[in-house]
């Protein structure tokens, strides 16, 4: 009878009129059943589907990807990975609890034998004491996947100190401890690495000297690396490098060399050392984003800066450039730093972030705009910190509006077209520095409006009847907000 059934399923699989009492379901083609059974999104409900009937039996064992999202016996992974008969493993994705991750070792090396495509490995994180003091997870060599994204809750890992990655072309290492006699940059670097075109590394401890040498490596993304004491990057075909908050965890000078011929963007958000930190000729560059600036503080703030400062001066001529205004909460007795910035890069966008923390920023904009009145657009985003989400008011005496010249001294942006505006709130702050805008841009075609999410309907309302009174011939206003 099975033997009957077999060879009318391709039949069956056509027939328009099948009676009701036929297994249909039973009667796909493997192709469509194995496409059924990767919607569930999970190895093991795959397997027990095996109930339904006996053809199903083994189906799960010819998927394509395995999927592990729900914390597993790390034995049954490897016993799956030992049963799957698929000529090629595209993808396996396992979630592990965070007081098990050496267990991972009993299945790694079965992966990395079969895969050929993603892996994305996640250890849930219970305790960063415990995973302190658990073994270092081996991570064995893929010589055919193409992605590793793993995220290992701060556990130890350990790279293989040999064995070539030879079809990676993406590795992202999260919450991790690295440990063992194979550095990073070791095993990143062409030779093990030869398809490797982006790298992202972030919260990891242990890596005091990152030096990579790729020929291919073209995005390269460092987050909170704390213990990061130099970085030697020589990439050609490298276009983006983004840099967060890994020399500034430190007190240490940083100390960088930065061979990037073709770069076109860089986000250098971290400490800046002209003396110290080089960053050769990048006469491609088009975007630069950089470290907040402080409006207003302490002696100490001027250093951080100064080097921000420096940072803006090394580049003459850029497409784009994000830069990010903050001002504290309390102002009084803080002197005005805004008169270090002297001089930014020839440049065509602007996009430029402010948290004012309920202050005039007024002043601040105008010192800005006048060192870029060749923009052709500007991007104003108006942050709004914890602290400031109920409206701080200035006292009377308050220095953030001055000097008051701003609202009086002339300036011209005739070539700014375009300005988008986000997280608009309507304080008299904001209102007074955008119809300021309106007044400098003596072409503008078009200004879109984006309203803080707390904005009501009706309070959108009113401030859209008051912005279009800025507005003259053949200026476009668009205004968006959320539908409470």
């Amino acid at each position: 009878m099975e033997k009957m059934q077999e060879e009318r399923r391709p039949k069956l699989s056509g027939a328009a009129d099948a009676g009701g009492g036929e297994d249909r379901l039973g009667a796909l083609h493997d192709d469509i059943l194995i496409r059924i059974l990767l919607k569930s999104d999970d190895a093991a409900t795959a397997a027990r589907t095996s109930v339904l009937a006996r053809r199903w039996r083994h189906l799960w064992a010819l998927l394509p990807a395995l999927y592990f999202f729900r914390p597993t016996d790390p034995r049954r992974i490897r016993s799956a990975l030992a049963a799957h008969e698929a000529p090629v493993l595209q993808a396996l994705a396992v979630i592990a609890q965070g007081d098990s991750p050496g267990s991972a070792g009993a299945w790694l090396p079965i992966a990395a034998r079969r895969l050929s495509g993603t892996l994305v490995f996640r250890v849930l994180r219970r305790s960063i004491a415990i995973a302190k003091k658990r073994a270092a997870l081996k991570l064995p060599c893929f010589e055919n996947a193409t992605k590793i994204v793993l995220r290992l809750g701060f556990l130890r890992l350990a790279l293989p100190p040999c064995g070539v990655f030879t079809r990676i072309h993406l590795l992202m290492l999260m919450e991790v401890r690295l440990r063992g006699p194979c550095g990073l940059g070791e095993a990143v670097s062409s030779p093990r690495c030869p398809s490797l075109r982006r790298l992202v590394v972030k919260d990891a401890h242990g890596l005091g000297d990152l030096t990579i040498h790729s020929e291919c490596l073209q995005k390269l993304e460092l987050f909170r690396l704390p213990d990061l004491q130099s970085l030697t990057v020589v990439a050609p075909a490298l276009q983006l490098l983004k840099l967060d908050h890994c020399f500034v965890l430190c007190s240490r000078q940083p100390v960088a060399n930065i061979s990037a011929p073709h770069l076109m963007w860089l986000a250098w958000m971290d400490n800046y050392d002209q003396n110290s930190v080089q960053l050769g000729e990048m006469a491609y560059l088009q975007s630069l984003v950089t470290q907040h600036f402080i409006m207003y503080g302490e002696d100490y703030h001027s250093s951080h800066n100064r080097n921000g400062v420096c940072l803006l001066r090394h580049f003459e001529h850029l497409h784009r450039l994000v830069l990010t205004l903050q001002c504290p909460k309390d102002i009084a007795n803080k002197k005005y730093f805004m008169e270090q910035i002297t001089r930014l890069p020839d440049i065509k966008l602007l996009e430029l972030g402010i948290t004012a923390c309920g202050h005039s920023f007024g002043a601040s904009l105008f010192h800005v705009m006048r060192m870029c009145t060749a923009i052709r657009a500007l991007v104003l985003g108006l942050n709004v910190t914890l602290e400031d989400e109920e409206e701080t008011v200035c006292p009377s005496d308050c220095i953030c509006d001055q000097p008051p010249s701003w609202k009086t001294k002339e300036l011209v942006l005739n070539r700014l077209e375009v300005i988008e505006i986000y997280g608009f709130r309507g304080t008299e702050h904001e209102i007074n520095a955008v119809k300021q805008i309106c007044s400098w841009a003596t072409v503008l075609r078009r200004m879109t409006v984006k309203f803080h999410d707390s904005i009501t309907e009706n309070k959108a309302e009113v401030l859209c009847e008051l912005l279009v009174t800025f507005s003259r011939l053949g200026l476009d206003m668009v205004f968006i907000y959320r539908m409470q």
